[in-house]
């Protein structure tokens, strides 16, 4: 039973409506942070490690199109209300998390370490901090012990952002998010939503493996990638010895981290961070 139903109702002067998509809407994507930007009317959040994924009211879209096969008792008591944010087990479990989340068939003892973190509340057509106020009246406290809000506040200055990425970093997390206050809810990418990190990441797809040489005979040196643009480079540093045996296979998409752009204007010092979770090829590999 949905204990917090708030189908085509009127709550503390926002209208949430139930919604069910036969394809996920598009999302928000947030650009880069740099120093310069007036921070005066922006929220800021902890950037999760977790995986984006999207309520429709009724199931879990990923990124990518693919369905999040929660089990039922994990949304029981979630609201009929679109919800955006990150599917989440904790900072530093994000193999963890990714390889639970993909399984057709769901395993009850991984979904009970996972919550689900909201972040926005896309089908509230408000400014952002209207949207926040909704939240709280939504979720806090929470209709379910799987369902918590993101915690939100007012961005200060640079230098106090700054302090807070480092406490974060300190403590194992990824980073922060900046989300304009009077922005209402729109897809792609822009200036309304920034992410802040100690390095830059960005996406690309595996064209090629290299063959790995002297401690790495016999595994994989290094993938080739190809960017949006259609440029390649090699990423041969971030790899643990299990995805070395079993690289990220061609076609996929990986997320690799790196520290700006060369006077060719590739990436500095690219290095793998993951497969991207919504992956058909690796959802695929977690069939039961």
């Amino acid at each position: 039973m949905r204990c917090f139903v708030l189908s085509l109702a009127v709550f503390a002067g926002w209208v949430f409506s139930a919604v069910a998509h036969s394809e996920p809407p598009a999302l928000a994507l947030a650009g880069v942070y740099e120093k310069g930007v007036n921070l005066e009317n922006y929220y800021v959040s902890e950037k999760l490690d977790g995986v984006r994924a999207y309520w429709d009211g009724e199931q879990f879209w990923s990124r990518g199109g693919n369905i999040y096969r929660a089990p039922e008792w994990f949304t029981e008591d979630f609201p009929d209300t679109r919800m955006d944010g990150e599917l989440w087990m904790g900072r530093g479990r994000f193999a963890e998390l990714s390889g639970a989340v993909r399984r057709q068939d769901p395993v009850d003892e991984s979904w009970r370490q996972i919550r689900f973190m909201v972040f926005d509340l896309p089908g509230v057509d408000q400014p952002f901090a209207d949207r926040v106020a909704a939240m709280k009246q939504l979720l806090v406290p929470s209709p379910s012990p799987y369902l918590a809000m993101v915690a939100q506040k007012p961005a200060e200055q640079h230098e106090t952002l700054m302090a807070a990425l480092d406490q974060i970093v300190e403590q194992g997390g990824e980073g922060l998010m900046l989300r304009r206050g009077d922005s209402l809810p729109h897809a792609g990418r822009s200036d309304d939503l920034l992410k802040v990190k100690k390095y830059q990441d960005d996406e690309a797809v595996v064209v090629a493996h290299l063959p790995g040489e002297g401690k790495f005979a016999g595994m994989l040196g290094s993938i080739r990638v190809e960017r949006p643009d259609g440029r390649q480079f090699n990423i041969g540093t971030g790899f643990s010895d299990a995805e070395r045996k079993a690289p990220p296979p061609v076609g996929a998409v990986v997320t690799y981290k790196h520290y700006g752009f060369t006077s060719t204007g590739l990436p500095r010092f690219a290095s793998f961070l993951r497969v991207r979770a919504d992956e058909p090829e690796a959802a695929s590999l977690m069939k039961d």
